[in-house]
């Protein structure tokens, strides 16, 4: 019996480090594929490399995950998980009840600390830094129907001086992104 692969479909808006990783890290992994990429923005850097990794692509509008969803709904249609990977459009509900704990998303601080409306990369590190916190970090967590409240699935830490800027943070959280973030997708697909 042909074992079955497990399809990641990996939702980007930006310049798709995290998704580069992603993808190289699954890459031998024979039970796993990036099988599509996702980006509300034409222009997003991260459709390159999808394309440089041979990885099937499109662009969904950010009205059209609004108002589209067959359209959406057609692009994730053989995925068993969707990755957020600096992804800046809010999920609908349509997708969360389509993916129950199947949606895992990064966020580049500790919540509940810093998520919500306008909490995505730069200004999160601008408002830790505003706040002159000690720490900061990464969470991964499922999506809910709540901006950046679901269920937690692992935080990974990193402490901070008062000579960080937010740049500097933001190299720190990078740093933190590629250490790991496709463990703990790999962890919670198979169930570790």
């Amino acid at each position: 019996m042909e074992k079955k692969v497990i399809r990641l479909a990996v939702f980007v808006s930006g310049g798709g480090t995290n998704l580069e990783n992603i993808i190289n890290y699954f890459s031998k992994d024979e039970r796993v594929e990036v099988s599509v990429v996702v980006s509300n923005r034409e222009d997003a850097y991260a459709l390159v490399r999808a394309k440089n990794h041979h990885v099937p692509s499109c662009v969904i509008t950010r009205k059209q995950f609004s108002d589209e969803p067959d359209v959406v709904m057609n692009a994730v249609k053989d995925c068993d998980y969707i990755i957020l990977a600096g992804f800046l459009v809010r999920i609908p509900d349509y997708l969360i009840d389509a993916f129950p704990k199947r949606i895992i998303n990064i966020h580049p601080a500790l919540l509940p600390k810093y998520g919500g409306k306008g909490m995505h990369g730069h200004h999160v590190h601008e408002a830790v830094k505003a706040a002159g916190e000690k720490e900061s970090g990464i969470t991964i967590h499922y999506v809910n129907n709540e901006l950046d409240a679901g269920e937690h699935i692992a935080q990974f830490r990193v402490a901070l001086t008062e000579d960080d800027t937010a740049d500097s943070i933001a190299e720190k959280i990078h740093v933190l992104e590629q250490a790991h973030f496709p463990q703990v997708i790999e962890r919670v697909i198979f169930g570790l």
